[in-house]
C-alpha cells in the first residue's frame, strides 16, 4: 500500500482577486506562504517518504515548503499534477467569466474534466507505483484533487459541495493499482478548520458548472 497525501497550494493574488488560474503561472502570495508553512506543520505529525509537485510555480512552491519543513529532498516534478487548463477564462475574474460565458456556453482551449481526470490518475498511479510502500506529499491544484475525488469517491456526498481550500490536504491510498480516498480533509487539519470555510462557489466559477 502507498499512501499519497495530496496539498492544494497555498494563496496566490490570483486567487484572492478570484480570478481563474489554470495553467498560469502565478507565485504564492505572503499568505499562500503562510498556508504552505501551516500545511507543514500538519503533516510533521506524520513520517513522509518524498514530495511531488506540479511544476506551476505556487505549487512547486508549496511543495519545497513542505519538503524543507519535512526534512525531504525537493519535490520532484510531475507534469501531469499541473492544474486543469481553461482556456480563454484565464485570468478573468468570475464576474467577467459570466459576462464572456454565460452558464452552458463553451470556453475555447478549457480542458474536458474527462481529460483532466485521465491524466492525474495516471499521474497518481504512477507516483505510487514509483514509491511503492511508502508516504508521499504531492503539492498540486485544487481542480486536480477535485476532480480525483468525485472519481474515486462520488458516493460522499458531504465532499461533493466543500471546496478545496488553499493549503488543504486529502489523503489517498493505492492498493493492487487502485487509488481509493482515506479522508477529504484529512483528520491531521483539525487545527487549520479555525480559518473556516467558505461556499463552494467562491473557489471557481467554471468548476461550479455541471458541464464538461
Amino acid at each position: 500500500m502507498t499512501l499519497l497525501y495530496l496539498v492544494r497550494h497555498g494563496e496566490t493574488d490570483w486567487n484572492r482577486q478570484r480570478r481563474i488560474q489554470g495553467a498560469t503561472d502565478i507565485a504564492l502570495n505572503e499568505l499562500g506562504r503562510q498556508q504552505a508553512l501551516a500545511a507543514a506543520e500538519l503533516l510533521s505529525r506524520r513520517h513522509f517518504d518524498a514530495v511531488y509537485a506540479s511544476p506551476l510555480q505556487r505549487a512547486f512552491d508549496t511543495g519545497a515548503i513542505i519538503a524543507s519543513h519535512l526534512g525531504l529532498p525537493s519535490p520532484t516534478i510531475a507534469p501531469r499534477m499541473i492544474e486543469r487548463s481553461y482556456g480563454e477564462a484565464e485570468g478573468m475574474t468570475f464576474d467577467e467569466v459570466e459576462a464572456s460565458f454565460p452558464d452552458g456556453a463553451p470556453v475555447p482551449g478549457r480542458e474536458s474534466r474527462t481529460a483532466l481526470l485521465e491524466r492525474v490518475e495516471s499521474a497518481l498511479l504512477e507516483i505510487a507505483a514509483s514509491c511503492t510502500g511508502q508516504v508521499v506529499v504531492v503539492a498540486t491544484h485544487g481542480a486536480v484533487i477535485r476532480a480525483i475525488v468525485n472519481h474515486v469517491a462520488p458516493e460522499q456526498d458531504a465532499n461533493a459541495g466543500v471546496p478545496i481550500r488553499n493549503g488543504s490536504i486529502h489523503s489517498f491510498q493505492v492498493v493492487d493499482g487502485a487509488l481509493s480516498l482515506v479522508a477529504f480533509d484529512d483528520p491531521i487539519e483539525v487545527m487549520s478548520e479555525a480559518a473556516g470555510r467558505y461556499a463552494f462557489g467562491y473557489q471557481n466559477a467554471l468548476e461550479n458548472r455541471a458541464d464538461a
